[in-house]
Formats: structure tokens, C-alpha cells, sequence
């Protein structure tokens, strides 16, 4: 047990550490950026070029917009919706099976399509709201 809790401890400063590399190049990021930001808006040839191309896609959105009222168009993307919505609930549903077929496996390999396949998870920090702290409580 005594193995387990230093490996946890040190996961745990590991996972502190990346965090403030990556909000540290976040920040030196923004700095760049803003400075490359600056850079181009003193540019009078960027700045005609930039005019341009929002004419230009302003122009190209005005068409999709009178494209998509006609009933073909209309009729394709909703059904493209559809498809689009059924797919993600099919992918959430699989995700739960295959979380199941795990934990009563052991396993995290599935045959499909004649193949074998590894089961893989992603996992992610997201800062607590203050909405999901309220609703803890």
C-alpha cells in the first residue's frame, strides 16, 4: 500500500508540474501572438488584403445563406443533421458498452470487423464551475 501511495503522490506532482508548463506556454503564447497581432495591424498591405477578404467572405456567406432557402438544399442539410446526431448518440452509446465490456472482461481488445482493436480512453482536467460546486453542495 505504502507503494501505491508514493506512485499516486508522485503521478499527482507530475500532473501539477505538465499543468504549469503548459499554463506557462500558454502565456508566453498569448505574448507572441499579440505581438505578431500588433505586427500585422501596422501593415497597410495586410491590412487592404484583410478588407478584401472580408468583403469576400461576407459576399460568399450571403450566397450560402440564399443557396440553403432552396427546398433541395434545405431538405440535404437536415437530413446531413440527422445523420450528424444519430452518429454522435451511437458513438456515446458504444462508449458506455465498450466501458462495460471492459470492466466485466478484463480485457481492453475487441474483435470488429475481422480485426482486433484497443480500447482506448482519453481523459482531461476542466476547471470545477462554479454551477457544478453549487450543485456538489
Amino acid at each position: 500500500m505504502d507503494n501505491d501511495a508514493v506512485l499516486l503522490l508522485k503521478i499527482e506532482e507530475m500532473i501539477k508540474t505538465h499543468m504549469a508548463q503548459i499554463d506557462e506556454l500558454g502565456e508566453e503564447g498569448s505574448k507572441y501572438k499579440d505581438m505578431l497581432d500588433d505586427i500585422l495591424a501596422n501593415d497597410e498591405t495586410y491590412q487592404e488584403h484583410e478588407k478584401l477578404a472580408k468583403e469576400a467572405a461576407r459576399i460568399k456567406s450571403n450566397t450560402k445563406k440564399e443557396i440553403m432557402k432552396r427546398p433541395d438544399a434545405a431538405d440535404l442539410s437536415n437530413k446531413l443533421k440527422a445523420v450528424k446526431s444519430q452518429q454522435k448518440e451511437l458513438k456515446e452509446g458504444l462508449s458506455d458498452y465498450l466501458r462495460e465490456y471492459q470492466r466485466l472482461s478484463g480485457s481492453n481488445e475487441i474483435e470488429g470487423d475481422g480485426e482486433m482493436r484497443t480500447i482506448v480512453y482519453t481523459a482531461k482536467l476542466v476547471k470545477r464551475s462554479s454551477k457544478f460546486l453549487e450543485y456538489k453542495r
